[in-house]
């Protein structure tokens, strides 16, 4: 597969992750309104998003940075993993792209609600 060809499904997956986390955004804060104020409600669900962004970003970089090194203790050790840099940093960008997503329906359901 053409370099093309992998940015553009990665940057498919993570738009679609960033769209699941929208609508995981909006249901949080339309739930966290009905126990709170509006600004308690987006402010809570912005840090759940910024969390799980956090995590897979940090998770994507260390899968970058360790990954080969995970994949070569893993075949000398011979444990039968099916662990991949490639699948840990596709996991991260899924992650992180909902964070991402969870943020964004936070933010602007301000303006919205």
């Amino acid at each position: 597969m053409a370099l093309p060809d992998r940015l553009a499904a990665a940057t498919r997956r993570f738009l679609v992750a960033a769209a699941v986390g929208g609508g995981l955004g909006v249901v949080g804060v339309v739930a966290l309104t009905a126990g709170a104020d509006l600004r308690t409600a987006t402010e809570q669900t912005f840090a759940v998003g910024a969390l799980a962004f956090g995590v897979g970003l940090l998770g994507w970089s260390g899968s970058v940075m360790a990954g080969r090194g995970i994949e070569n203790m893993q075949r000398y050790m011979e444990t039968g993993s099916n662990w991949t840099e490639a699948d840990s940093r596709r996991a991260m960008s899924g992650v992180a792209g909902v964070g991402l997503g969870v943020m964004l329906a936070a933010s602007l359901a301000t303006v919205w609600l």
